[in-house]
């Protein structure tokens, strides 16, 4: 073991490498990285964001059936009217969005639309996601069940239901699911009391 090891052949580092800095970087966008150029900013309004994305495949899907569209804090989502959402569901599906992750609703009251629902869908061979929202008024907390396009939509629907109060026409079987049978209310509503109805 002694001497001097011998050093390692150090390839040439090019032409480049003998100027100084700063070295430009690889083109932006998807010919220089391989990876699309999501916008930095937020975009609200569907015609600025279908411009500035035209390459999405869920906005590509919706075209007509997306009503307003949002891109902020890295997430898209496109609002979609009470009526389309089945057909939404299944233009993301066919579009390469497999994964239905959850539904979720928001009780805006006092407001009008009081409810929005919100429907996270994933794509993992896109690795995108997509949120569908749903606008609903108070006089009418009624919108078309998705269990015909994902039946594992069944257990989320019922938990809107049962703790927003909000109907899903076509569901297989609308029964409360967290909430007691007889439970009087829907306790996610802003307006329920903190203690319930006594």
């Amino acid at each position: 073991m002694g001497g001097t090891p011998t050093p390692l052949p150090v390839p040439d580092p090019g032409p480049m490498a003998q100027s100084p800095g700063p070295h430009p970087g690889p083109e932006p966008g998807p010919s220089g990285t391989g990876q699309r150029e999501y916008p930095k900013q937020a975009i609200f309004g569907k015609d600025a964001v279908f411009a500035a994305m035209p390459w999405n495949e869920a906005i590509a899907a919706l075209g007509e059936l997306a009503i307003d569209a949002k891109w902020a804090r890295q997430e898209l989502t496109l609002t979609v009217a009470r009526e389309s959402i089945a057909a939404a569901c299944r233009a993301v599906q066919a579009a390469g969005y497999h994964f239905f992750e959850d539904l979720t609703a928001v009780d805006w009251y006092p407001q009008e639309p009081r409810m929005q629902l919100s429907y996270h869908i994933l794509s993992l061979e896109l690795k995108q996601r997509v949120r569908l929202a749903v606008l609903l008024d108070s006089a009418d907390l009624t919108v078309d069940s998705i269990t015909g396009v994902w039946p594992s939509a069944n257990f989320y629907e019922r938990e809107v239901f049962d703790l927003f109060g909000v109907k899903f026409a076509g569901h297989p079987g609308l029964t409360r699911i967290m909430m007691p049978p007889d439970w009087n209310g829907h306790p996610l509503r802003k307006d329920y009391p903190v203690e319930g109805y006594r």
